[in-house]
């Protein structure tokens, strides 16, 4: 399938995933489709992303985003719902990883700071500049009371030890 491609005028558990809104639900049934085999993560290591990542990032208060693995290759400033940059998993109990989502970023210096803020899946993308980058989490694979692009999911945990805390800068709405 044809992905979303990035552009100013953007078009606006192993279940089916949460529900999205109705601009988005092309989109988001491609990004499912794109990222089902990446249930297992050793099927996301093999097209590239990361194997090991030691930080869980969580928020004090709204929960967490989980284990992000990148995939470097990715890293472009037309971002395409075939190739979602990170992978957001939550490490369960018993060892094995729960795919919830997806980042999409793109760095600064591909799409700078000052400029007009990107848009993709009829969203703007979020600026971190701590990181340098400009970003949006959709929880394709997970529910997330908070919305299917808030950043963190206030259902997926962290185990205690992985635990990274982070707060976005800006703080979250800027």
């Amino acid at each position: 399938m044809a992905g979303a491609i990035l552009g100013v005028a953007a078009c606006g558990g192993r279940t089916a995933g949460p529900a999205a809104p109705p601009p988005q639900a092309a989109a988001i049934t491609a990004l499912r489709e794109a990222t089902r085999p990446y249930h297992d993560v050793a099927a996301a290591v093999r097209s590239g992303y990361a194997a090991e990542v030691p930080a869980c990032i969580v928020h004090e208060h709204h929960g967490a985003m989980g284990y992000h693995h990148i995939n470097r290759s990715y890293i472009t400033r037309d971002l395409a719902v075939e190739r979602p940059q990170f992978l957001l998993y939550e490490r369960l109990p018993g060892g094995d990883y729960r795919l919830n989502g997806v980042e999409f970023f793109i760095p600064y210096r591909l799409w700078p700071r000052d400029s007009t803020r990107p848009m993709f899946l009829g969203q703007q993308l979020k600026r971190e500049d701590t990181f340098q980058y400009w970003y949006l989490h959709v929880w394709a694979w997970r529910e997330n009371p908070e919305g299917m692009f808030a950043d963190f999911n206030p259902v997926v945990r962290c185990p205690a030890a992985a635990s990274k805390v982070y707060r976005p800068n800006p703080p979250a709405g800027f």
